[in-house]
């Protein structure tokens, strides 16, 4: 049996970044801390966190972390009837997500919003890329994922959610110094476009779908949803945006989209642990119901 009072001192460290902030979520000293996490590493013989700014966990330390959190929400299903036997009240229920930018800043908010008025349930989450936030669950880092990644994950079941869906935009003002000849091969070889980061190829391929051509142009590297958006109406750059945050924008005249008016889908799935506990269910049927809501399939 694992001392589960020293699993949560390596889970809280891990969170907080540090000792010293795992202290004080727990409630008790750095030293406290420190002398179960190492009680731990000694019994099993392995390093669990790698003590830097800010700690990290090893591929075994994730492992525990990641038992740790299943561990937790099964407990979470029996505090009802330990509470009427008179046990206290369990602390709030953390479910640590991994989600994409794009979809944080259009429809997953309202499943948020949904889960919200859960009492004692709250949320984790870690932004990655659609096409590696399963990894993310992969690695036991998260319990669930928002991906563009279909393939199977051991231990866990995938809910097609729908289709996330962008449209190349640009300034009027930057189309008119970019592209006053039109949008061709070799205007977009000039023209400065935007990715969010370099595994971004959506740029990519809208170029090589919509125009024929690889995309080798001067690139502005904006690694957030909002600031994306922003630098677009600036005149900074074209890029690919979500219809849902680029629709009010056209209407108003403060973007233009790029021709040929092509749109690019890309497909979302819900990838969550098979673990059969409540507090997953509750957060898979908010999940589905936003995005049946706003993603059409």
């Amino acid at each position: 049996m694992f001392d589960y009072a020293a699993l949560a001192a390596v889970d809280a460290v891990v969170r907080e970044g540090s000792f010293e902030r795992a202290a004080a979520m727990l409630g008790i000293t750095p030293s406290a801390v420190s002398q179960r996490v190492r009680a731990l590493e000694e019994r099993l013989g392995a390093v669990l966190i790698v003590r830097s700014q800010p700690c990290t966990p090893t591929e075994i330390g994730r492992s525990l972390c990641a038992h740790f959190a299943q561990v937790q929400l099964l407990e979470a299903d029996l505090r009802p009837s330990l509470n009427a036997l008179g046990d206290e009240p369990g602390r709030s229920l953390t479910l640590k997500v991994a989600v994409n930018a794009d979809s944080l800043a259009t429809w997953f908010p309202q499943a948020a919003a949904s889960l919200a008025e859960v009492e004692g349930l709250l949320l984790d989450l870690v932004l990655e890329d659609e096409a590696h936030t399963a990894d993310r669950l992969r690695s036991g880092e998260v319990l669930a994922a928002v991906t563009a990644d279909p393939e199977p994950v051991p231990g866990c079941k995938t809910i097609l959610l729908g289709t996330l869906r962008y449209i190349a935009c640009a300034s009027p003002d930057f189309v008119k110094r970019h592209f006053s000849t039109g949008v061709t091969a070799e205007t977009l070889a000039t023209a400065p476009c935007m990715r969010f980061d370099r595994r971004d190829a959506l740029q990519a391929r809208w170029a090589q779908q919509a125009h024929g051509v690889a995309l080798r142009a001067p690139t502005h590297w904006v690694p957030t949803t909002q600031g994306f958006l922003d630098l677009a109406i600036a005149g900074v750059g074209w890029g690919l945006q979500p219809v849902a945050l680029a629709r009010p924008h056209l209407a108003a005249g403060r973007l233009v989209e790029l021709p040929p008016a092509l749109a690019m889908e890309v497909q979302l799935y819900w990838t969550v642990s098979r673990l059969h506990a409540t507090s997953l269910r509750t957060l898979t049927d908010a999940v589905r119901n936003a995005a049946r809501q706003s993603l059409p399939t």
